[in-house]
């Protein structure tokens, strides 16, 4: 199996998997923290020493299989340990991290039906025992492949009644198969029974891998595939079926929130039966998701988002190990919204998604 290294091939990496690697997210991860310090007033830098009551939704882990299987593309990834998230988490006052996977290789997706089971088993497991070992720290969100319908329902069924999962993990699309599609359905109709947290994490399609020469594809690509699995939700006309499910989108929901008024227009002349997969328009139904600000709490994409969205959908969430904390939470006070806001979405909000959190 491939391994990916941090190295002169790392550019290769995000041209084959779309994964996350050190050169596009050290930029972030490193010399931002001191560009950052120049840009930021002295109050943000008070904020990082507030008791331990912040609840990070997006924070990923990496067990062994992942290791194994040939990691995520370099040494933020394969040298993680739970040690390590805990030290972050505890410099940073996180009371509570949700654990889920990152933007995955499509290899990943290619493994034989028994293979894939036991892995994805493995991840959860793995996940569910730093739960265990660490009462209060970590929640999960059980990771499903999808892509083997058969071994979904039956790994939902055991990361609910038996690692007690508070939600799922899904890439945003699986070989350029969005989430609309039917054969999708049985996974969505068992999550939405069980009134289930789903959440989202983007990754490049082998459509769109290295479309522009010289461009990185988390730059633009992977923003914009979450964006293409919100419509393929929307447009097919699942969303209609899936009323209990509450959707959790990463990265600020990648580009909705500045195109979504351009879509609810366009979308008027262009979708003959709009009303009928969505009576009351795209914007009412970006308004039911929940958004998190890993990498994304920024004064333009945070005033984007709290045009479409009450500030009670939006949710703190860090990217770690890509990004630091401190950085995410630098962003947020740059981004001109209340104390009380930034309270909020940092820990309130998230207790609406996991009850576990409530406690």
């Amino acid at each position: 199996m491939t391994r990916f290294f941090a190295s002169a091939a790392t550019d290769a990496c995000d041209a084959l998997c779309g994964c996350h690697t050190l050169s596009r997210r050290g930029f972030l991860g490193a010399a931002t923290a001191s560009a950052g310090a120049a840009l930021l007033p002295a109050r943000a830098f008070a904020q990082t020493a507030a008791p331990a009551n912040r609840i990070d939704t997006h924070h990923h882990f990496y067990p062994p299989e992942v290791k194994k299987f040939g990691g995520m593309g370099g040494p933020l990834t394969d040298n993680w340990t739970p040690a390590k998230s805990l030290e972050e988490m505890d410099k940073n006052g996180v009371r509570t991290s949700i654990l889920s996977m990152a933007s995955v290789p499509m290899d990943w997706f290619k493994m034989g039906v028994e293979d894939s089971r036991k892995f994805v088993r493995a991840i959860n497991d793995y996940g569910a025992k730093m739960v265990a070992d660490h009462r209060g720290r970590f929640g999960l969100f059980a990771y499903l492949s999808m892509v083997d319908v058969e071994g979904s329902l039956k790994e939902i069924e055991y990361a609910f009644d038996t690692l007690k999962a508070d939600g799922v993990g899904l890439a945003t699309g699986y070989n350029n198969v969005y989430p609309g599609d039917p054969k999708f359905a049985p996974i969505f109709q068992e999550l939405n029974r069980r009134k289930a947290t789903v959440y989202f994490h983007p990754t490049t399609q082998t459509c769109c891998l290295g479309i522009v020469p010289g461009v990185g594809d988390s730059w633009a690509e992977v923003p914009n595939d979450t964006t293409r699995a919100v419509l393929s939700l929307m447009f097919t006309g699942s969303l209609l079926k899936l009323r209990d499910i509450k959707f959790l989108w990463s990265h600020g929901g990648g580009t909705i929130p500045m195109i979504a008024e351009r879509i609810d227009w366009l979308s008027k002349g262009q979708v003959k039966n709009r009303a009928e997969l969505m009576p009351d328009g795209p914007l009412a139904e970006f308004r039911r998701f929940y958004y998190d600000t890993a990498n994304a709490g920024y004064p333009g994409s945070m005033a984007a988002l709290l045009k479409l969205v009450d500030p009670s959908q939006i949710v703190f969430g860090t990217d770690y190990p890509y990004v630091t904390t401190e950085w995410n939470m630098q962003a947020l006070r740059r981004a001109g919204i209340t104390d009380a806001q930034i309270k909020a979405i940092e820990t309130e909000n998230a207790k609406a998604l996991v009850p576990r959190l409530r406690a």
